[in-house]
């Protein structure tokens, strides 16, 4: 028996997807010796629906297969996209639990999620299917797990960037560098995207 691979699963609507994703994606692959980690993006996530438009999948798509072009380790994954409907994160891993039978699964989350995971859905089977990667984040340091869940903590840089003001500076003419790669401002400039709206 060979050693099993190390997947971490990083979610999110990656709209759009910036340095501050990709830091914690570097860091908790590192931090938990992860061989690589899929950043899933979300077709419909359930905790954002009505709340504000979001740009179409395909294009929250584009922007982080540009973001990770070239990153050893990390790789973008349209996995909720094909499956289409809600995201639910129980959903992907069980999915990814059959697809890639030789690998432990890691579901990578910032300690401000961690703090809401008594209101997912299907709770107890993340338990069953995948560790748990805490990323601390700006106000919710300390936040882990409830009783029952196999987790470690890495820390990563505390870079305070939004995605919500991202777009407010697409929209406003702000510059964008540093804040995203310059394939996803390119992206982001070729598709029009935040010109309008939220």
């Amino acid at each position: 028996m060979g050693r099993r691979e190390r997947v971490g699963i990083f979610g999110g609507t990656f709209d759009p997807p910036h340095v501050g994703h990709l830091v914690a994606a570097l860091n908790a692959r590192h931090g938990a010796r992860l061989d690589r980690v899929l950043l899933v993006v979300a077709n419909e996530p359930w905790q954002k629906l009505g709340v504000r438009d979001l740009s179409p999948a395909a294009d929250r798509l584009a922007m982080v297969d540009a973001a990770v072009d070239g990153v050893e380790g990390l790789a973008a994954s349209d996995i909720e996209i094909r499956r289409g409907g809600r995201s639910y994160t129980a959903d992907t891993l069980a999915q990814l639990h059959d697809e890639l039978p030789g690998a432990d699964l890691f579901l990578i989350l910032g300690s401000d999620a961690v703090a809401g995971l008594p209101t997912w859905e299907h709770t107890e089977r993340l338990k069953e299917l995948a560790d748990i990667v805490v990323v601390d984040r700006p106000g919710t340091e300390g936040a882990r797990p409830p009783e029952g869940y196999r987790y470690e903590v890495v820390e990563v840089p505390q870079l305070e960037i939004s995605s919500t003001d991202i777009r407010a500076r697409v929209r406003d003419g702000r510059p964008l560098d540093y804040l995203l790669p310059r394939d996803v401002i390119a992206c982001v400039l070729g598709r029009g995207l935040y010109r309008d709206g939220a």
